[in-house]
């Protein structure tokens, strides 16, 4: 990826476009997170329905600490330990921000920000977040590389990023919203970041 194909990304998400990008896990699916239509068409794209929550990508994890200034100061301690990387934290909104990736429940917000090593790297130039799903069919297997994206969803989006093959493994997923209180969190999904790594993160 080069520095235009940022800047493409960029414009297309801002206008409510999908883009099809790699992650430090797998490929997603992106779109501005207040553009009504844009979430519209990724969830379409995906078959999935418009009650299931989605997720928020910061492309630097300072943006997104500065985004969501009513986190505790222990729950932002605990995500500058395990951020940037693959794992998505289940946050409280008490805000209620970004409404569109909260499905029924707007004050849990799900976030990302991937660990942006390598062919990568240039995703670090994105400045604004981006309202992201895996690029799968609802129910259907991760996309390792964009050939193994559904051919629909390929037909469907507005761009392209190819990164050639990532991981493969999708996003661990850690609900912290109890985490302020005493510390307390749970593992939803098991995902690319492993269980051990997840509580020596958090067990500190």
């Amino acid at each position: 990826m080069t520095p235009e194909d940022i800047d493409t990304f960029s414009r297309c998400v801002s206008v409510g476009g999908v883009a099809l990008f790699p992650s430090d896990t797998v490929y997603g699916l992106a779109t501005e997170p207040d553009s009504q239509e844009g979430v519209r068409r990724l969830y379409e794209l995906k078959g999935r329905p418009p009650d299931r929550p989605a997720a928020v990508m910061f492309f630097d994890i300072d943006l997104a600490l500065a985004a969501l200034p009513e986190l505790g100061e222990r729950t932002r301690a605990a995500l500058t330990r395990l951020l940037p990387g693959p794992v998505t934290l289940l946050l409280p909104n008490p805000a209620r921000r970004y409404p569109f990736a909260c499905g029924p429940q707007p004050e849990r917000l799900g976030l990302r920000v991937p660990a942006l090593e390598g062919p990568l790297a240039p995703l670090g130039a994105v400045r604004w977040p981006v309202l992201q799903s895996s690029a799968n069919r609802s129910g259907g297997p991760d996309s390792r590389r964009v050939a193994d994206v559904n051919a629909s969803i390929r037909a469907g989006v507005d761009l392209v990023l190819d990164a050639g093959d990532l991981p493969g493994v999708p996003s661990t997923v850690v609900d912290l919203g109890r985490f302020e209180i005493g510390g307390d969190y749970k593992l939803v999904r098991p995902g690319r970041m492993g269980a051990r790594a997840v509580k020596a993160a958090l067990d500190v």
